[in-house]
């Protein structure tokens, strides 16, 4: 026969124990990585938020039900490669490529069994992320927003706001790789049509844009895109 001091240990012992044998039977919450070019203080970031509503009127509430794991670039495209092998190693359930083309492109050539959702700005099957819109294939769907076909729009915007202007410049990342050159050739081609120059200032990161702007002032620019 024990003593109640005894009988209280064991009693609070079983019941520590208790709790931790039942966690390590649940199962694992599954994870969706999150990719994107930006940062979390970048104008974009507030798609995550959209995300994030979407999957909560889905039924799906981060840390009840599903994890995130997030990868952010910071404007440094190049990095793209590395932060989605990550997301395969940690065998994540799904990658959404958020906010750029190379984000999608990095997911694609890192995996090609875990389901990709992109958000891209560029012509998806013409670029090789898809086969076709209908029917995308492989592991890859999401949405596409047309930014290189409405470039010559928003240059003719431009020339409304400003229609003294002869010059309107163009700041571009140079890593985005081809979404940048696809946008700056659509640009500058909308802009010849109006008889502008459309000089190239080139930023990837907070001090290329300071210098850019210094540019800008020299190239005598009236507008920017």
């Amino acid at each position: 026969m024990i003593g109640r001091r005894e009988f209280i240990t064991l009693l609070g012992g079983a019941a520590t124990a208790w709790p931790l044998a039942a966690r390590a039977q649940q199962p694992a919450l599954p994870v969706i990585g999150w990719l994107s070019g930006g940062s979390t203080t970048d104008p974009f970031a507030d798609r995550f938020a959209s995300y994030r509503r979407g999957l909560n009127e889905a039924g799906y509430v981060e840390g009840q039900n599903v994890t995130f794991e997030y990868r952010w670039a910071d404007g440094r495209y190049d990095r793209l490669p590395a932060l989605a092998a990550d997301l395969v190693r940690r065998r994540v359930a799904v990658i959404v490529a958020s906010g750029s083309g190379p984000a999608a492109l990095a997911a694609k050539a890192a995996t090609q069994t875990i389901p990709i959702v992109f958000d891209v700005g560029f012509d998806p099957v013409k670029n090789g992320l898809v086969a076709t819109l209908s029917h995308p294939a492989g592991n890859l769907t999401g949405v596409v927003r047309l930014n290189a076909e409405v470039a010559a729009k928003r240059v003719s915007l431009l020339h409304e706001v400003t229609p003294a202007t002869t010059s309107i410049a163009l700041l571009v990342n140079p890593t985005a790789g081809f979404n940048a050159e696809a946008q700056t050739m659509a640009l500058q081609a909308g802009a010849r049509a109006l008889g502008l120059s459309a000089p190239v200032l080139n930023a990837s990161d907070l001090s290329g844009i300071e210098a850019a702007f210094v540019m800008l002032a020299n190239e005598r620019a009236s507008a920017l895109v």
